[in-house]
């Protein structure tokens, strides 16, 4: 029997880059995967090129756009959690934690994908990878899935060290880039890849290698 991976991540998009390509290889390798997304991305700057969405239709838009992108990866089982975007950091902490609490108890996940607090640029991502480990920080020790977390500030090499987890997920590029061009309102040709459209080469070195680092609770 596979284990169980339980992804959480703040925004529609956050999975399709970072954890797009490791999902569908843990997958295909028999596991069970649960994406619980935070929030819609409500307040996502991008409403399509041309426009085709606006500040009111574009948490629907999104919801239908995370779907498309987790069918794409394979995951069946997504989790919305309605929580604010961009206000992850505000939100009431009892409760953000005590969503995450449940996830826990339900699935029991030997794996937890989340972002590094702290080494993750954006607020809702520190706030999430925050509450994601503080969570788990309170469980006992024999009971804590392990959590690979996603960084890439400026200084994380220089204070983290280099990943120690490292998926070469070339072989799921497919799947990956059917779930970057699912979230069409936020990423778009002329966004994701310039004027001219990538070629595989470049695909497979922009894309092909996805990397973590195991949060240590000592």
């Amino acid at each position: 029997m596979g284990q169980h991976i339980l992804i959480i991540l703040p925004h529609p998009d956050d999975e399709a880059f970072g954890v797009a390509g490791t999902a569908a290889k843990y997958l295909q390798g028999g596991d069970k995967v649960t994406y619980a997304c935070l929030t819609l991305g409500e307040m996502g700057r991008n409403m399509g090129i041309p426009p085709f969405a606006n500040r009111v239709t574009l948490p629907v838009i999104r919801k239908k756009e995370l779907a498309a992108s987790c069918a794409a990866i394979g995951i069946q089982d997504l989790r919305m959690l309605g929580f604010h975007d961009k206000m992850i950091e505000f939100e009431d902490q009892e409760e953000l934690d005590g969503s995450i609490g449940s996830l826990l108890k339900e699935l029991r996940p030997s794996l937890v994908i989340t972002f590094y607090p702290g080494y993750s640029v954006h607020p809702d991502h520190d706030a999430c990878g925050a509450a994601v480990v503080r969570t788990i920080a309170k469980l006992p020790p024999s009971e804590r899935p392990v959590v690979h977390a996603m960084a890439f500030s400026k200084n994380t090499i220089e204070v983290l060290g280099q990943p120690d987890v490292v998926h070469n997920v070339k072989p799921f590029l497919k799947q990956k880039m059917a779930s970057i061009e699912a979230h069409r309102s936020q990423f778009q040709a002329a966004e994701l890849v310039g004027s001219k459209k990538l070629g595989e080469k470049e695909i497979e070195e922009r894309f092909g290698i996805e990397r973590f680092w195991t949060y240590s609770f000592e």
